[in-house]
């Protein structure tokens, strides 16, 4: 079968397919048929060396962290009636951007009727994020709410859930493009932080926030904070504008904003199963729409990173297999 390997550090030209043997699974585990496979801005800079100490991976690896397929073979002590069923899985160690996926079955997340391999694959990581952020920043209704990196996958989702909870929802991103899209979605008003005016445009719009999710970082995450009111709820959980854009701790404490890292988004694994089931349920409702806007064949992985990485991609990225 093909999977993309990284033997070195580097740009997207260090993703490379090579063959290797079908998996076999052994007792408790399962090989998956992939249809499509997750991929996360993170991934691009664990690519290039960038993700210590939150990601302290070490090449030569296999990327990749979540595929949606069906189930092909169990091993010993494995129900058979899992064969045919589609489901999503993280990866781990083993790398997600492959044909067959060898996983725990014990990881294994049942996709509701209606819900495509592909929208499944789309929520599997940022819909998990995205529930799970909610649920530990919360969005009472009424409340003004402001999602940095709104048009990539894990800020679609985020406008859609702080909607649904009668949030006012604020979605900043890059591009007349993305913000069309995500007002579709939800939000209630749009800014496009190419302009550097874009955190006054949003106090002239709604005044100061109660709630931020920064998924951009780096100058556009320190701009948000500073449109959170005071009492307000901060989370600093994204890093494309160069670096999480942690508040300074007693200034927060002070003005009493809560603070949500992005060590508090690494749940453990039963709690990211049911926010991974929640947003999945959500989908099935259709009360969120995963906002894919391009799929690359696996062959062409590194052209998805090099287009993830110039910013080039509305929503979410996937690639798909066979």
């Amino acid at each position: 079968m093909r999977v993309i390997e990284v033997a070195r550090f580097g740009g997207p030209e260090v993703l490379v397919p090579v063959e290797v043997p079908d998996p076999r699974p052994g007792p408790g585990e399962v090989v998956i048929d992939v249809a499509v496979a997750d991929t996360l801005w993170v991934e691009t800079m664990i690519r290039q060396g960038r993700g210590a100490p939150y990601f302290p991976v070490r090449p030569p690896y296999r990327p990749g962290v979540g595929v949606a397929g069906t189930v092909a073979v169990v091993g010993a002590g494995v129900d058979a009636g899992l064969v045919g069923r589609l489901v999503v899985s993280r990866t781990g160690e083993h790398g997600g951007y492959v044909e067959r996926a060898l996983v725990p079955a014990g990881g294994l997340i049942d996709v509701p009727d209606g819900v495509s391999a592909r929208n499944a694959a789309a929520l599997l990581h940022d819909g998990t994020t995205g529930a799970g952020l909610v649920d530990l920043v919360g969005v009472v209704a009424g409340e003004r709410v402001l999602v940095t990196a709104a048009g990539g996958g894990l800020g679609a989702v985020l406008v859609q859930l702080a909607a649904a909870a009668g949030g006012r929802v604020v979605a900043a991103a890059r591009g007349a493009g993305k913000l069309a899209r995500l007002r579709e979605l939800g939000a209630e008003v749009t800014v496009d932080y190419a302009d550097p005016d874009w955190a006054r445009r949003v106090r002239d719009a709604v005044g100061g926030v109660e709630v931020v999710f920064d998924g951009a970082g780096g100058d556009y995450g320190r701009a948000a904070y500073g449109l959170v009111i005071d009492g307000g709820r901060f989370s600093a959980h994204g890093t494309p504008g160069g670096s999480f854009a942690v508040p300074d701790a007693a200034d927060a404490d002070r003005r009493g904003i809560t603070v949500v890292g992005i060590g508090d988004v690494r749940f453990p694994p039963e709690r990211a199963r049911r926010y991974a089931e929640r947003a999945l349920a959500e989908a099935a409702a259709g009360r969120v729409r995963p906002l894919v806007g391009q799929t690359f064949p696996l062959e062409r992985v590194a052209e998805a990173h090099a287009a993830i990485e110039g910013r080039a991609v509305i929503g979410k990225t996937l690639l798909t297999v066979g």
